[in-house]
């Protein structure tokens, strides 16, 4: 990340050489005086505290390396005044004006000038109340007379002064210009003083950012004759871009972006493909119906790599320098064209340099011809967009091939930042309701692959992606056979990538014979800027729904189709009722035995399956099982300090075994051998969890407290505290004055104030001191956790705000909302919501809230994520997500 702030940072200097070129003379003929060097010192200063500031925000903003030189690449390969155009609202300017001028701060520093017109209609509207002028309309304008004129043309001048007075501040060049937008008279009849922009002055613009000003308009125009006359700003912006042409149209909203008729944010919308299927929807009525189809007609006329955006002034950055953005982002998009046949492709050539590019071996072109001559009279469908920046091959089910399998997939840089791929995959997904297809492990797109999946197999350098589908099972488990075998979904030799990989090999096998495999699992034609996951984020979440492609023997055959067997020991507890719950849901789990010394010989409720009796199993008679082979999976839902006899006698069974049994303890027994894996999948390396026989479940206090404060533990100023308390459940089915109900009714019990188990057990996961404070409370079920964290520097509660939803984006089990969650709402829930953020006026103090169920992620939902990733299934099988 910081490489990518560091091109950043040296594009800003670039761009902003006439300033330090103007320095760097003034040192020069000043050199020697010392109160010049002073100042020059301060100024120094300032510059490096500036430079740190547009560090941080780089890699708070970006979401990748990548991401950030492939986009910083986009923007400053075209003209300065083509990059961005930026309509900003009168409620933008009196609620958020410090987040929109810090945001411009970071894109002038990087060398990036944005055209920025602003409207003033919130404070319009106030100003012309308080003078005693009714406002009219006619067909949605404000009709504009002379006094409402004179009211408005006094208030554009002060909102733009005050504009850039705030830029000034914060070091930015700006320049106010007048003039820019021409316009003759609307209707004067019908609105007076309204305006219909005829011509935009370029030239002023060009002007003000080759000398490395930003330049500010207000929506006010001029006529011919130099009367002025009142222009929506939506209006002005649109006729700016028409003019300059840009690569982006912003809309500063406060809202940050279009709502759809359930109230959920719309991430992006291709126009060609959904302006029709939009405009029919009940919900897009008055001003979203508006809107969308005056963006339809403003993009109509530009260029088709123009896109719009409509975000929060604070998510600018993350819009501009992200593939995921911040708010609605709309495109023309491409119409994506499909054939049947080589004869309808069209242009062959073109087509063959398409799946060409990029390729590694000097056999590409000669394969490619071979796989194309392959498919004459065969089925398949291509996909592709008019300019071929993504074509995708997908061959159908038939008697050899069990399903639909996707051959290939090749999309050029460009054709991931204008959305073709997203495209291309949603026709995919419509056209074939299951598919399936492999990428190599090592490909740096893997991500948006699992995110496109919803399962998948690792084995060998490669791994095999599949939805709409169980490859477990039946006839698909062929495919499963034969990507063990030879790497590749499709049988026989179909599989572009599989010839394509097989030539780069062969290729290379006389220069470099020792790393074949290794170029061999290296090779992808699937490209993509990856998500915004970096660092350890990335290889944990890279798991996220990964299947063992190697099932142990005596769990489950190769085509992984046989149940785990599952023995659970001490299921009277509240956590082993919850976890039998979900086990009976599970369709892969089998529970065999179910042991508890109190309950021994009744039956077993809850669990549908087949019937099962309490058993009081010891030590010895568990060893006796797992030498028989008759247990894949020991849960050991244990008090603590009983589980050793247990974990001794089935280590001494399988001693010498090629396969050992999955055993997940509870307790706190083995959370601090270094020989157990801590399975908290979300901060625990999937991979790690994935090849795990010994698994430690965290504690449920444990659980929440690191979540809550895992994404933050770089900005830590000093030692956390948290202040929890739980329902009397946590303090299980053994009566004591914690669950005793009576007790706690209108009361709230301190316990263990220092050293408490799980307060060591928190700070030996994150590496740094944390002081835990239980309570209990007079509740059935689930956790509060109130956290106090010092914080090592200034930040806001947006900034911290966005790092927990950058670390937790794509973990299903964990939610991170604005207000403080309520207990309430996460019971019976089988994940954590995370919230508060509330920063001390100080900006050096966060409090964050935590929620957890105590008995669901706390311990039985955990487990059977463990559960679920050590045995071969997909993660969150059985486990409803938030």
């Amino acid at each position: 990340m910081l490489s990518a702030a560091a091109v950043a940072i040296r594009a800003g200097a670039r761009r902003a050489a006439p300033r330090h070129i103007r320095l760097a003379k003034v040192a020069a003929a000043a050199r020697g005086s010392r109160a010049f060097t002073n100042s020059r010192i301060a100024a120094a200063t300032l510059a490096r505290d500036r430079t740190r500031e547009i560090v941080a925000q780089t890699v708070s903003s970006i979401g990748s390396k990548r991401e950030g030189q492939q986009y910083l690449k986009l923007f400053t390969s075209v003209d300065s005044q083509k990059f961005a155009v930026i309509k900003v609202g009168g409620a933008i300017l009196t609620e958020h004006l410090d987040e929109l001028c810090r945001s411009l701060l970071f894109l002038y520093e990087l060398g990036l000038y944005p055209v920025i017109v602003h409207g003033a209609g919130p404070q319009l509207n106030r100003l012309l109340e308080e003078a005693g002028v009714e406002p009219q309309f006619e067909e949605g304008i404000r009709v504009t007379d002379a006094k409402t004129l004179g009211v408005a043309r006094k208030l554009f001048l002060e909102e733009n002064l005050r504009l850039v007075d705030r830029l000034d501040q914060l070091g930015v060049a700006t320049r106010s210009l007048s003039g820019v937008f021409i316009a003759d008279y609307l209707d004067k009849d019908k609105w007076q003083y309204v305006g219909k922009i005829t011509k935009v002055n370029k030239e002023a613009i060009e002007r003000s950012i080759e000398a490395g000003y930003v330049p500010i308009l207000t929506s006010m125009a001029e006529s011919e004759d130099g009367r002025l006359l009142n222009v929506n700003a939506d209006v002005a912006a649109a006729e700016l871009a028409r003019a300059l042409e840009p690569l982006k149209v912003v809309y500063l909203s406060e809202k940050g972006g279009l709502f759809d008729g359930e109230g959920d944010k719309i991430s992006h919308i291709n126009l060609d493909a959904e302006f029709q299927h939009l405009m029919a929807q009940p919900w897009c009525r008055y001003g979203t119906r508006l809107k969308i189809k005056e963006i339809k007609e403003l993009l109509d006329t530009l260029p088709r790599t123009s896109s719009v955006a409509i975000i929060h002034p604070s998510d600018l950055q993350k819009e501009l320098f992200t593939d995921s953005g911040a708010g609605t982002l709309i495109r023309r998009g491409d119409k994506i064209q499909t054939a049947t046949t080589i004869e309808e492709l069209g242009d062959l050539d073109k087509f063959k340099a398409a799946l060409l590019r990029d390729r590694p071996s000097v056999d590409a072109e000669a394969t490619i011809d071979r796989f194309l001559d392959s498919l004459n009279g065969k089925p398949f469908t291509a996909y592709y967009d008019d300019a071929m920046q993504c074509v995708a091959i997908v061959l159908p089910a038939t008697d050899g091939q069990p399903m639909a399998t996707l051959a290939t997939l090749n999309i050029t840089k460009s054709g991931w930042l204008t959305n073709v791929a997203e495209n291309v995959f949603a026709t995919l997904k419509k056209d074939h309701p299951s598919l399936v297809w492999t990428v190599s492990e090592n490909d740096e797109n893997l991500t948006w692959f699992f995110e496109k999946a919803e399962g998948s197999f690792n084995h060998n350098g490669n791994v095999l992606f599949y939805y709409g589908c169980d490859l477990r099972s039946g006839t698909l488990s062929k495919i499963y056979e034969e990507f063990l075998v030879n790497g590749r979904a499709i049988m026989g030799d179909s599989n572009l990538e599989s010839r394509l990989r097989q030539a780069a090999i062969a290729a290379s096998e006389p220069l470099h014979r020792n790393h074949v495999a290794q170029q061999a699992r290296g090779f992808s034609t699937m490209r993509r800027v990856t998500p915004r996951v970096t660092g350890v984020q990335q290889q944990a979440r890279g798991f996220a729904t990964t299947t063992n492609p190697n099932p142990p023997l005596g769990k489950k055959n190769a085509s992984n189709t046989v149940p785990a067997r599952v023995a659970l020991i001490g299921a009277r507890g509240y956590t082993g009722q919850a976890l039998i719950s979900l086990l009976n849901s599970h369709p892969y789990m089998d529970l065999r035995h179910v042991s508890s010394r109190e309950l021994a010989g009744q039956e077993l409720p809850g669990y549908t399956k087949r019937k099962i009796i309490y058993e009081n199993l010891s030590p010895e008679e568990c060893g006796k099982l797992e030498k028989a082979g008759a247990i894949d999976c020991w849960v050991m839902a244990l008090p603590n300090g009983v589980c050793k006899p247990y974990i001794e006698a089935l280590d001494a069974a399988s001693k010498g075994k090629e396969e050992k049994s999955v055993i997940i303890d509870l307790s706190a027994d083995y959370r601090f051998d270094k020989s157990w894996t801590y399975g908290l999948p979300e901060l625990t390396k999937r991979a790690d969890i994935f090849q795990a026989k010994r698994i430690s479940n965290p504690g449920c206090y444990a659980t929440a407290a690191q979540l809550g404060i895992a994404p933050i533990v770089e900005f830590l100023g000093g030692e956390p505290t948290v202040f929890g308390v739980s329902g009397y459940s946590g303090a299980g089915t053994k009566p004591s004055p914690k669950n005793d109900v009576n007790l706690l009714k209108d009361n709230l019990m301190p316990y263990s104030l220092t050293d408490h188990v799980h307060e060591r057990e928190i700070s030996n996961q994150l590496g740094t001191p944390v002081s835990f404070i239980p309570h209990v409370a007079s509740w059935f079920r689930g956790i509060h956790h109130t956290i106090n964290i010092p914080l090592n520097q200034t930040m806001t509660s947006r900034d911290i705000r966005q790092i927990y939803q950058d670390r937790y984006a794509g973990e299903k089990l964990v939610k991170v909302v604005g207000e403080a969650p309520l207990v309430r709402g996460i019971m019976d829930k089988h994940g954590v919501e995370i919230g508060g953020f509330a920063v001390h006026s100080s900006g050096k103090r966060v409090v964050v809230c935590v929620n957890i169920d105590n008995l669901l992620k706390g311990a039985a939902t955990q487990c059977l994520q463990n559960m679920n990733l050590a045995l071969g299934y997909a993660e969150y099988e059985a486990i409803p997500t938030m």
